[in-house]
């Protein structure tokens, strides 16, 4: 396989634009631009400072973007989004000790 397709195939590869992404997310790029300001997450940015979005980014986008239209304003959006990412990967770690303790005690 091709060190390219390897990259696309990698969640966080930022391989999307900014038109590309606010399609795919069902938003305009204003939207996307102001999940940025609120500190979802931060574009890469390319060699000529255009915005750039990998799959991970766009579904966490989407996310806001549902909750958004639910009524939830922006920021606290944002700030639910991030707290969720945040347990989830605290639950993940968590599981990988135990699984580390436990095969160590056997």
């Amino acid at each position: 396989m091709a060190q390219s397709d390897d990259m696309f195939g990698d969640e966080d590869y930022p391989a999307y634009t900014m038109g590309r992404a606010a399609e795919i997310v069902g938003a305009s790029q204003d939207f996307l631009r102001r999940l940025d300001e609120a500190k979802l997450f931060t574009p890469y940015r390319s060699a000529g400072g255009h915005r750039r979005y990998s799959r991970y980014q766009l579904r966490l986008a989407a996310r806001a973007r549902e909750m958004v239209d639910e009524g939830t304003a922006l920021e606290a959006a944002c700030r639910i989004i991030i707290l969720e990412d945040q347990l989830e990967e605290a639950l993940r770690q968590n599981e990988n000790y135990k699984r580390q303790h436990d095969s160590g005690a056997a």
